[in-house]
């Protein structure tokens, strides 16, 4: 059965149930993080750094401001306020046949925002791990 990729990722978003994210990404997916110099392969680190993404950056004004969406590909601008700042960034969805995201990079502006974010992932991740 082949998902329908961008509508489960907003029902995710809406749910808030990372849980859902075994079934969207594939074993392969690839992270490409906003304030990390590497990428992140695998479901697991990527389970990891979309559970703290959610965490931090859905809140009740995290909206998406735009879509761009092809076959297997996307591009979703988002804004969100954080701490008085607004954030303004895009998720790069990609995904196989299957409908399983294999690639996820993040990226975010201004550089107020990135800074915001890479202290709140780190002190995140940090619990977490």
């Amino acid at each position: 059965m082949k998902l329908n990729t961008i509508d489960t990722w907003h029902q995710l978003l809406q749910t808030r149930n990372t849980d859902d994210l075994d079934l969207l990404l594939s074993d392969k997916v690839v992270f490409h993080s906003p304030v990390t110099h590497a990428p992140q392969a695998g479901k697991i680190i990527t389970t990891v750094y979309l559970t703290a993404a959610l965490a931090v950056f859905v809140n009740e004004s995290f909206h998406y401001v735009r879509q761009i969406i092809s076959d297997n590909d996307a591009a979703l601008e988002f804004e969100v306020e954080l701490d008085g700042i607004l954030v303004n960034g895009v998720d790069m969805i990609k995904w196989d046949d299957e409908g399983k995201i294999t690639e996820f990079k993040v990226i975010i502006r201004p550089l107020k925002a990135i800074n915001l974010i890479h202290q709140k992932m780190g002190e995140l991740l940090q619990a977490a791990g």
